[in-house]
């Protein structure tokens, strides 16, 4: 079985929407692309070179086209971005040009990719694909840069339909900018007691 990996960039009250640049994703009318920029450093640097190993990747459909318009032609900053299998969640696209695009229809889908044999998957982006994986209990680790910054609008990582689990901390630090990179593995189901017991 295949672990599911969910990376995100996300402020302190959740978004996720457009961390890279301005024309990122302007849906919804978000004006705020590219806030990620000011945080960078070296340690920053570091974490995102690590996860920028070949892997494969489950995206939504959003963004699959964002990635698909850049990312073929600028793969020199992201090695084997062209080569990893990039399953996308669509009920509308079938086909790309992108090599190594595979189009899954449904939850079913995704279920039997996450069972199947192969390397863990990662999703990056896709703020809808990954509150359906939250709610149907399919995350297997949180890996998180929470930026020190506030931004009220735009597409958050966390809903309310998340199906309650338990995730430990298994590794974290804080860069000079005061970004938490904090790597969480799904441990369990939540336990509930009585306050003051």
């Amino acid at each position: 079985m295949r672990k599911i990996i969910v990376l995100s960039m996300i402020t302190l009250d959740g978004v996720m929407q457009a961390p890279g640049g301005p024309g990122e994703d302007r849906s919804g009318g978000f004006k705020y692309g590219g806030w990620t920029a000011q945080y960078g450093d070296e340690a920053y640097a570091k974490a995102v070179e690590k996860e920028l190993k070949p892997a494969e990747y489950l995206l939504g459909r959003k963004t699959f086209q964002i990635w698909a318009a850049y990312w073929p032609e600028h793969a020199d900053f992201w090695p084997g971005i062209n080569d990893g299998t990039k399953y996308v969640l669509s009920k509308t696209m079938k086909k790309s040009d992108w090599k190594k695009t595979v189009f899954l229809k449904s939850l079913a889908a995704i279920r039997k990719l996450k069972n199947s044999k192969g390397p863990d998957i990662q999703v990056w982006g896709s703020s809808k694909l990954i509150q359906l994986l939250l709610k149907n209990d399919l995350a297997d680790e949180l890996r998180l840069k929470i930026h020190p910054v506030m931004l009220g609008k735009g597409k958050k990582l966390f809903d309310n339909s998340a199906t309650p689990a338990a995730f430990t901390l298994v590794e974290s630090s804080v860069t000079t900018t005061g970004v938490i990179l904090a790597n969480y593995k799904r441990t369990g189901k939540v336990k509930t007691g009585t306050v003051g017991a």
